[in-house]
């Protein structure tokens, strides 16, 4: 909400910058879309490290659950 205000504000002062911005922001947010799938694919191989590497002492029993569950 508060960027199209923002945006309603632009065109007011600035007519010519305003309609630029609304044609480019799709083409950039296009441009953008790989780097955040690929954001998004680094984080699942992160999450998979950090499940993989503390596999075994969450089949020990350890960690935090194991203090408050006694």
């Amino acid at each position: 909400m508060i960027k199209f205000l923002l945006w309603c504000i632009l065109l007011v002062l600035c007519w010519p910058l305003a309609l630029l911005a609304l044609v480019l922001y799709p083409i950039g947010w296009l441009l953008l879309l790989p780097f955040r799938i690929l954001g998004i694919a680094v984080g699942g191989v992160f999450a998979l490290l950090a499940a993989i590497i503390t596999l075994p002492a969450r089949l020990l029993g350890g960690g935090p659950r194991a203090v408050g569950a006694r």
